[in-house]
């Protein structure tokens, strides 16, 4: 703990207001100050009263206000960390629930050293995982405009008489399609419109994420990751956005147990009993995990597409790549034939593939690579 520490502020930040409460050096409980406006200047007021900025330790939960307060505090010398809220510690018997209660907890659970700071991303890295999240969206979006015009068609008692919708084939299917009612024909239409449209989105998305990596400090570890079975240049852009820093894992347990793909635990003397995943941490790079693992079903092999991601890499970090592979085809397989649900397994799969992620992205020859794009498989 940093001695030089005197004054511990916890606050509850919302988007029009802040509760501040203050905890002293000692065993004191922590004192109320108020609720402040949302207001920059008006809340520097308050902590330049307390003492130097380099004796204050203010901390708040992580929430839909982002890091611009975090970082406006730390300019000014203030040594401010935003706080994981599912880590924060709670009294079995408190059920009552006020910014006023939650400010002073924090304050005194900060003096305590009881917290978990969030890693705080710096502008280039938001800017990126913002971009990604739009993607995600845009995808989302899409997914739901399909899902309507199947909709509509199977009212209407329309089937596509192929295998596999939304393919080139599938296209073509819709545009010999005409409806006997004209109100009906012009619905149809509006579908399509809309389909089309949400294509064009995603794309216009995919390309601005292959763009923007171009000079990001993380853009020889998103091209290493790339050679991993299951994980092209959009879902290694999406990863390493969302995980940020790997380095600051020094164990693949940790970075599992951040992605939540750990089992959870209540045990007690000689009895064991695990649980479900704890699904703590980032959800969206746990989905990507878990998607990916889905590719390991099939036997262990490098193709075409592969082989394009691969071909510029340095040989320890294909050689880790296909280790992966021969191990997780393996163990889909294994968990696979004692009856474990597909959901179970993928999700095993995706704790050990988040093992050889983060060998990947601390491997030394994870450096930078002859410029080249890897087209989405």
């Amino acid at each position: 703990m940093d001695e030089r520490i005197k004054i511990y502020v916890g606050l509850d930040v919302h988007k029009e207001s802040i509760a501040m409460a203050v905890a002293d050096t000692g065993r004191q409980p922590a004192r109320m100050v108020g609720t402040l406006p949302h207001d920059l200047n008006k809340l520097l007021k308050k902590l330049q009263a307390l003492g130097e900025p380099s004796s204050v330790h203010v901390v708040y939960e992580a929430g839909p206000t982002g890091y611009g307060l975090q970082r406006a505090l730390a300019v000014r010398g203030y040594l401010c960390e935003i706080i994981a809220p599912s880590l924060i510690p709670k009294r079995p018997g408190d059920r009552i629930k006020t910014d006023r209660r939650d400010c002073v907890r924090l304050a005194e659970l900060s003096r305590a050293g009881e917290l978990k700071a969030i890693w705080i991303p710096d502008p280039t890295d938001e800017a990126i995982r913002d971009l990604t999240r739009a993607r995600e969206d845009a995808i989302n979006a899409r997914t739901q405009v399909r899902q309507q015009l199947k909709s509509f068609l199977l009212r209407h008692e329309i089937r596509y008489p192929g295998k596999t919708a939304w393919t080139q084939s599938f296209h073509r299917w819709l545009g010999t399609l005409r409806l006997e009612a004209v109100s009906s024909q012009e619905a149809f239409v509006e579908y399509r419109l809309a389909v089309e449209a949400a294509d064009k989105r995603v794309e216009r998305m995919t390309m601005a994420m292959l763009s923007a990596i171009e000079g990001w400090r993380f853009e020889s570890v998103v091209k290493a990751l790339c050679a991993l079975r299951g994980v092209d240049m959009v879902s290694a852009i999406s990863l390493v956005a969302e995980i940020g820093d790997i380095d600051r894992f020094d164990h693949p347990r940790k970075l599992m147990g951040y992605l939540g793909l750990v089992p959870s635990e209540r045990s007690s003397g000689d009895r064991v009993s695990r649980g479900s995943i704890t699904k703590t941490g980032n959800a969206h790079a746990r989905r990507l995990l878990t998607e990916a693992a889905w590719s390991y079903r099939f036997k262990p092999k490098i193709g075409y597409p592969a082989q394009r991601r691969q071909q510029d890499l340095p040989d320890p970090i294909r050689g880790i790549a296909w280790k992966a592979q021969l191990r997780l085809t393996e163990r889909f397989a294994k968990l696979h034939a004692r009856g474990l649900t597909i959901n179970k397994v993928c999700v095993a799969v995706a704790r050990e593939l988040a093992g050889f992620v983060w060998a990947i992205a601390r491997e030394p020859q994870a450096v930078a690579q002859p410029n080249w794009q890897a087209s989405e498989t």
